[in-house]
């Protein structure tokens, strides 16, 4: 049952106008960079801004650490904010092989960048494939994990239903199965297009902000992008696709974002979500926002992280 005032603040906060937080300029130029050293030695790019609390921020598919410039400037006043760019991508490391790309890895990356800071726990905050890390690292890593930010990638369990069952979303990942049995040679690999920085940067609807990615993407690795898919998303769907193992329950207290004109990843995965959490679940789902929600929506997905960290650091 929620609290008497945090209900009320959560009525007051629905109530009230939503705070604008404008993208800083400069932001790009704002933060420090830093790598960190993750399991043999496979070098984590990280990008950090204010101080505070830990906040680590996880991109997905096709992204690099600029995907968080909104939310980075308006946290960085009272959280020490870290977006990392996934091995493969940008300035991180690019270990060539299917095998590179495992999950397992991929959460070791995070774990690896949180010691590297000298600090034993953070928040985490992931999209997309990193979303997907996000919630490994909260179910395999408790300790570790002070409370857990998603955005538009539902909890495994939810998604492993919706793909033996729902049709919708059955059809939705056959892009996913291009990814798998595709190589960035094929000129038709990336959704009928060949993978180039200028296609793969072409969803980004700020072209200052573009202009960012297409030079990321330009030294990022194109086979990595596919790997994590041929590593870690079940290569087949309907009743034949097989439950796994129920994973341990989420421990940390979630806050989960979920734009709703997502083509990819159907909302009705979000159902049952908190039987799967030991903690409180709060779900905003954003009408017209589409799968980069923290883009889309940045200022209502902005103000929203900022109060919720907020409230729970008091």
């Amino acid at each position: 049952m929620m609290k008497p005032l945090a209900g009320l603040a959560l009525a007051l906060a629905l109530l009230s106008p939503p705070r604008v937080f404008a993208q800083s300029p400069d932001v790009f130029d704002r933060v420090a960079h830093g790598h960190a050293v993750s399991e043999a030695g496979v070098k984590i790019h990280y990008a950090t801004l204010g101080t505070g609390p830990l906040v680590v921020m996880i991109h997905g598919f096709p992204d690099f650490w600029y995907s968080w410039r909104h939310q980075m400037a308006a946290l960085s006043e009272s959280f020490q904010v870290v977006a990392i760019d996934q091995r493969g991508y940008n300035l991180s490391d690019k270990p060539k092989g299917v095998e590179q790309y495992d999950m397992r890895l991929l959460v070791g990356d995070v774990a690896a960048v949180i010691r590297h800071l000298g600090r034993d726990k953070a928040t985490i905050v992931g999209h997309d494939w990193g979303g997907m890390v996000a919630w490994q690292f909260a179910m395999h890593l408790p300790a570790m994990t002070e409370r857990l930010v998603i955005l538009n990638l539902p909890h495994p369990r939810g998604l492993i239903r919706e793909l033996q069952t729902n049709p919708e979303q059955i059809k939705n990942s056959e892009y996913a199965r291009t990814f798998q049995r595709g190589t960035p040679a094929d000129p038709t690999v990336f959704f009928g297009r060949p993978m180039t920085a200028q296609t793969l940067s072409g969803w980004v609807r700020d072209l200052e902000a573009r202009k960012r990615y297409v030079e990321a993407f330009e030294r990022s690795d194109f086979e990595a992008m596919l790997n994590y898919y041929k590593a870690n998303y079940p290569r087949t769907s309907g009743p034949e696709l097989a439950s796994p193992p129920a994973p341990p329950k989420v421990k940390a207290p979630v806050l989960m974002f979920h734009g709703l004109a997502d083509t990819a990843l159907h909302a009705n995965a979000l159902s049952s979500t908190w039987d799967w959490l030991d903690q409180d679940l709060t779900l905003v789902t954003v009408p017209g926002a589409g799968h980069f929600v923290q883009q889309d929506a940045a200022d209502l997905v902005t103000s929203t992280m900022k109060w919720w960290l907020t409230m729970r650091t008091r």
